[in-house]
């Protein structure tokens, strides 16, 4: 099964750290967020990745093709250039990794359709490359395989900004300070598709949100996996500081590794 990543937007909500770099690359801990996604799909057994570039794609594409230098203790021989891979701090990721140019200005829909010419497969999960969750991959795809329609997107109810009142009477009878919102759920950026979905979308102009999710809910096509469980998306400094504060306290319940 591979899963299509979409790696290519300007992050311009992030400007902090993505004017030197794309979104995908910002660190939760010690590793880009795109790490943290793309781990969390490999302990399901999901270790074939379509990367769509874009948006300084460099930074991406040297971060896989040096991946064991940066990730290994190493013996360098400068005498015949030989260099020998001593021991690693992440194991042998035994991952596939496309790494495909979608366009600097092409729309998350685009991306898609681009990359569709190396979907192996009839299925395949896609997600955006900002945002963590402890979704079962296993129960997505069984839902998905279930409904047998053509896309199933995962909803999630994310965290209110703002401590949550309970009263009786006048007074304050439980406060949560940023809890999850119970009514009303959203899209949790995390799909599995069917293949025939990439000729529904028109072009590099296309969003995937306002064009092709809403071609397939007008067709009946689109099924909703409710998951109540973590979701964080990593739209702004702040949620980068709520990830890496979750990651450096050991309470990170994305980790499954």
């Amino acid at each position: 099964m591979q899963t299509l990543i979409l790696c290519g937007g300007k992050g311009t909500r992030l400007r902090e750290e993505t004017e030197f770099k794309p979104k995908p690359m910002v660190a939760i801990g010690e590793k880009p967020i795109l790490w943290h996604i793309m781990k969390r799909y490999a302990t399901s057994g999901a270790k074939d990745f379509v990367l769509c570039l874009g948006y300084k794609a460099e930074h991406i594409r040297e971060y896989f093709l040096t991946y064991d230098v940066h990730h290994s203790n190493l013996l360098v021989r400068l005498g015949n250039k030989q260099v020998e891979k001593l021991t690693s701090d992440h194991g042998e990721e035994d991952w596939k990794v496309w790494l495909i140019d979608t366009g600097l200005e092409t729309m998350t829909g685009g991306r898609v359709k681009a990359a569709g010419k190396y979907i192996e497969g009839p299925t395949f999960m896609a997600t955006y490359g900002d945002g963590v969750a402890d979704i079962d991959f296993d129960a997505l795809l069984a839902f998905h395989k279930a409904h047998g329609k053509l896309a199933t997107v995962t909803a999630v109810r994310p965290s209110s900004r703002f401590g949550e009142l309970a009263f009786e009477g006048g007074t304050v009878r439980t406060f949560q300070e940023k809890p999850q919102v119970h009514e009303g759920w959203i899209n949790g950026g995390y799909f599995v598709f069917q293949r025939e979905v990439l000729d529904m979308i028109g072009g590099p102009e296309e969003p995937l949100e306002s064009g092709l999710l809403q071609k397939l809910t007008g067709m009946g096509q689109l099924e909703a996996y409710k998951h109540p469980g973590f979701w964080q998306c990593m739209d702004t400094y702040r949620e980068m500081e709520v990830l890496n504060e979750l990651w450096s306290r050991e309470k990170a319940p994305w980790k499954n590794w």
